[in-house]
């Protein structure tokens, strides 16, 4: 394998192969029903299986399947637990590594890049591939100046296999309702198409990362590396040590988690205002805790640019939720779009849709949770809800879509670490309209 197009039937084919697995757990599942098995534990079992193949599956492949499962990946902890245990390691094995490009595919996108007399630039070059994702992988190396750089490529042909799996992925959207009832990935898979052509243009990401570091620059509480070179596919910054987060996740201290999930926070939050960019990518392959407590952030090949920072509504609104406010939480929602004009919803059963959403800044301090999460998910995902059915009669306007879906992600990864932390000060420094 040279690129990501030759092996586009085969691709194809294991995509392809999800929902006929499916279709023969379902069967099998029927047969067991009928001698005699509880429904409960058949749909269990289905259930389980349908996610390992699902993740083992994304796991192989690069492209729009590798980069759709990375943020799916991060609505894990909203799973059910006897679902997301099994295939819980394959999960941080998909945000951290993949199959490397051969190493002569790679001096070739450098000689294209960077020239042919590329070695030049280095000190030293390592052959084998730190860290591998969607659509690059990530090489350890020293810049001729002597700073220790990874050096950032993206595979020959990322762009059409991007746009081929999100297609085929976009057509077995009902697939993943068996992992999570509600579960919805049709927007999701939406949202990464459209920005496709930002993340495989590399010049658009060295922009967006020297924003960072520049706003960063000596930040006591986060690490962002700068750029020393980039073209459109070939992008080297400095190297960043420090401990994956998806080791925190796995084995971090409390005191670790607990660190991690406060520098999240601050990172959302903080950004739009010193940057007018919101880091959209927020999965655990992305991020590194430091020796010296600060958060390193890697990846900023997605992002929102958001040049009036964070909206003010989303403070305000959620104020006055906390307040208790139901009627001008519901004024407010219809304004912004979130409740259609011709809508007939109660304000009341608004603000009890709403203000569960909320406890994570309703107090000085919270502990987040994967059972927290799921006991979110289940009342906005199961159709016997009453949530989930004043949820269908509410709309997410465009422009708050990606926010929507960051703030999620983040949320998710907070409750994968079970961090505790002050988020509400946090809302408080840096969420416009949060403080009256």
């Amino acid at each position: 394998m040279t690129d990501i197009p030759r092996r586009a039937f085969t691709r194809t084919a294991k995509l392809a192969a999800l929902p006929l697995g499916m279709a023969g757990r379902a069967t099998l599942g029927i047969g067991k029903r009928l001698g005699g098995a509880p429904a409960e534990a058949v749909a269990r079992e289905v259930q389980q299986r349908t996610a390992e193949q699902l993740f083992s599956v994304l796991g192989q492949l690069k492209g729009g399947a590798m980069k759709f499962g990375q943020a799916l990946s991060i609505f894990e902890a909203a799973f059910p637990e006897e679902v997301a245990k099994p295939y819980r390691a394959a999960l941080t094995k998909l945000q951290e590594a993949a199959p490397p490009m051969p190493a002569a595919t790679v001096h070739g996108v450098l000689a294209e890049e960077l020239g042919p007399e590329w070695r030049t630039k280095f000190r030293e070059f390592d052959e084998s591939p730190a860290a591998a994702a969607s659509i690059g992988q990530v090489h350890r190396a020293v810049w001729s100046s002597g700073r220790n750089v990874a050096v950032k490529i993206q595979y020959p042909g990322a762009g059409p296999a991007l746009i081929a799996d999100l297609n085929q992925l976009g057509r077995l959207a009902r697939l993943f309702t068996v992992l999570q009832p509600g579960l919805d990935i049709k927007p999701l898979v939406a949202e990464l198409k459209a920005r496709v052509a930002e993340e495989l243009d590399y010049h658009l990401e060295a922009k967006a990362t020297r924003a960072f570091a520049k706003a960063f620059r000596d930040d006591p509480e986060i690490a962002v590396p700068r750029v020393l070179a980039g073209t459109s596919r070939v992008l080297v910054t400095d190297w960043i040590d420090g401990t994956p987060l998806s080791e925190v996740i796995a084995t971090g201290s409390p005191e670790q988690r607990n660190l991690a999930g406060e520098r999240m926070a601050v990172l959302h939050f903080s950004a739009p205002a010193r940057t007018k960019l919101l880091h959209a990518d927020p999965h655990p392959g992305n991020f590194r805790l430091l020796p010296d407590g600060r958060l390193g952030v890697l990846d900023f090949g997605a992002v929102a640019r958001l040049p009036n920072g964070l909206p003010e509504p989303v403070g305000r609104l959620a104020r006055l939720a906390l307040e208790g406010d139901a009627q001008g939480v519901l004024e407010g929602l219809r304004d912004e779009g979130f409740v259609k004009r011709d809508a007939d919803v109660d304000a009341k059963e608004l603000l009890e849709y709403v203000r569960p959403m909320l406890d994570p800044m309703a107090e000085d301090e919270f502990q987040f949770s994967r059972a927290w999460l799921r006991k979110e998910a289940a009342r906005l995902g199961d159709p016997r809800s009453p949530a989930y059915q004043l949820g269908r009669q509410l709309n997410l306007p465009p422009s708050y879509l990606l926010i929507h879906r960051v703030t999620l992600g983040s949320i998710g990864v907070l409750c994968q670490l079970e961090a505790k932390a002050h988020y509400r000060s946090v809302v408080e420094r840096w969420q416009p309209g949060f403080v009256e």
